[in-house]
């Protein structure tokens, strides 16, 4: 079998910056090599055209093309006739492409097509009750109802697509998985009193509800600290640094006792997680994160929002606590109750990971994934 992702991320040092669905991209893309599946990845929106070799996978990096007119429809056109040659010449039984923008509207493959929905923009934009332009919905329904099949990675995901898009057809679930042998505990001084925050530093996240509960957790904890790690981005509603408005919630006190890391090398995000005592994942917008599957596959505990995918994942009280965010003053107690009592945070922590073991191991996701694909092929 050979299978294709579409992608305009994946993590690799020559192509553009990337996240969660990269890295889900790349961890379902590794493991389907080993198992002797070959794997082609075709990565839009770069700066030149370059085929790269990475572990056995096919990275296929193709520039991104400007025209004076009908840009969006041209520049698909394209991309689709470039992976249809490919389709063509090295016999791909499949391509997966994700729900974001609908890149695969107009789209017409060689070879059967899935969707993944790892969130679209409408998707996002309906959980945050946020404006959308009319074009982006219209492209990702228009490439949902020409998917051959669509799979999502969370329930959760598969009911609020089929309900904002007005179908029916995100029925089947595959959740994330993670490499619990890359990601697993590390022999390290916990720094007591650190509470880790990873991932983009975006109100959609939940950072801004963080800032007032942090004020909370230093009032009875005084030595507490939070580290921010994440590159920073400019809020949407206020057109302002994100990590400025962070800032501008923190009191005086609070704004001393957290640090800011704009970026590390994805190889040291590891060691970071290990040496902090909670993981706070506030999220309002998700599909199934894959920082949250990192955190738990390292065996910490974690304070997480409780919205929808957080069902799937987390068991509240066990594995860690999950809490609506708004609510400043329990998500700041629940913090605090992991930092001041190290037992509790090592038996949530164990939870997690035995969590992770049990439900999301990439070698049971990735045998999920081919029965998927051989389905999938045997109907074309």
């Amino acid at each position: 079998m050979h299978v294709g992702f579409l992608s305009s991320e994946y993590p690799h040092v020559k192509l553009n910056r990337t996240g969660g669905l990269g890295t889900s991209i790349k961890n379902l893309a590794v493991e389907l090599t080993k198992k002797g599946i070959a794997v082609s990845v075709f990565v839009y929106g770069q700066d030149s055209d370059e085929v790269l070799n990475d572990a056995g996978i096919t990275i296929y990096k193709i520039a991104h093309k400007r025209y004076s007119v009908l840009g969006w429809y041209l520049h698909r056109k394209y991309i689709n006739k470039y992976i249809n040659r490919i389709i063509v010449n090295h016999e791909i039984d499949v391509i997966e492409a994700p729900d974001w923008t609908g890149i695969t509207a107009f789209m017409k493959f060689k070879c059967p097509h899935i969707i993944r929905l790892h969130g679209s923009d409408t998707y996002f934009c309906n959980l945050e009750n946020r404006k959308q332009k009319y074009k982006n919905y219209f492209f990702e329904k228009k490439a949902l109802l020409g998917a051959d099949k669509i799979v999502s990675v969370s329930d959760f995901t598969a009911k609020k697509t089929n309900k904002i898009f007005g179908i029916n057809t995100c029925n089947e679930v595959i959740h994330n998985g993670i490499d619990t042998f890359s990601f697993k505990p590390i022999d390290v001084p916990i720094h007591e009193n650190l509470v880790l925050y990873f991932g983009t530093i975006i109100r959609k996240k939940g950072v801004l509800e963080l800032a007032h509960a942090f004020n909370l957790v230093l009032e009875k904890n005084p030595n507490a600290t939070l580290l921010l790690l994440g590159r920073d981005v400019v809020d949407v509603f206020e057109q302002k640094s994100t990590l400025e408005l962070f800032f501008n919630i923190l009191s005086e006190k609070a704004k001393g006792s957290v640090t800011h890391l704009q970026e590390v090398h994805y190889t040291e995000v590891a060691n970071i997680i290990a040496k902090a005592n909670v993981i706070t994942l506030p999220s309002f917008a998700e599909a199934f994160p894959m920082t949250w599957l990192e955190a738990m596959a390292m065996e910490k505990a974690l304070v997480t929002s409780n919205i929808g995918w957080a069902n799937e994942m987390m068991v509240d009280g066990e594995t860690g606590f999950t809490i609506n965010p708004k609510n400043h003053v329990d998500y700041a107690n629940k913090i605090q109750m992991l930092l001041e009592d190290a037992d509790l945070a090592t038996q949530c922590g164990m939870k997690a990971r035995e969590c992770v073991l049990e439900k999301f191991d990439v070698q049971s996701i990735v045998e999920q994934n081919i029965t998927f694909y051989e389905l999938i092929t045997q109907k074309a």
